[in-house]
């Protein structure tokens, strides 16, 4: 994949080990007993621009959906469009093997307008999502998260 500017950037798949980027994971999602839920049977992709700088993870759900349930930018990296970069690559890699993408978020000012930016709907919210699974409050640009709010994205033609 071409990034502006001509810099060659490199998504791969990641089948080994995928706790050994914790530390990224741990940028999107601050709880390690949480990410254990989703990471091995989920597929992890890394972005690589001279250097890991993002990382996705994908699982399959019920009705046809790909849900990204991990997706992070180091925070020196933040703003360059990497995160865009992998949304497009789940897109092109995936569309028309499932029906939608999907994501998960907090109701916060710094991921929302990021997935409304790629394409995302608001779809449905789950109450108290953050109160009731993590086990200390989760304050994103200085709001505490209570509710997950789901993005979609409905490809047709499948």
């Amino acid at each position: 994949m071409r990034k502006d500017g001509g810099i060659f950037v490199e998504i791969r798949e990641i089948a080994g080990d995928k706790k050994q980027y914790l530390s990224l994971l741990l940028l999107a999602d601050e709880q390690e007993d949480m990410i254990d839920r989703y990471l091995e049977r989920g597929t992890m992709y890394l972005l690589d621009d001279g250097g890991v700088k993002a990382e996705c993870v994908v699982t399959e759900e019920e009705g046809g959906v790909l849900e990204i349930k991990n997706i992070a930018v180091l925070p020196e990296c933040q703003g360059r469009g990497y995160g865009r970069a992998l949304v497009a690559f789940l897109e092109h890699r995936y569309r028309g093997k499932y029906r939608a993408l999907q994501a998960g978020t907090g109701d916060s000012p710094l991921t929302v307008p990021f997935y409304e930016k790629c394409g995302f709907v608001r779809h449905h919210t789950v109450k108290n999502f953050f109160l009731d699974n993590y086990d200390h409050p989760i304050i994103e640009a200085g709001v505490q998260l209570a509710d997950m709010v789901y993005f979609r994205k409905t490809w047709m033609g499948r």
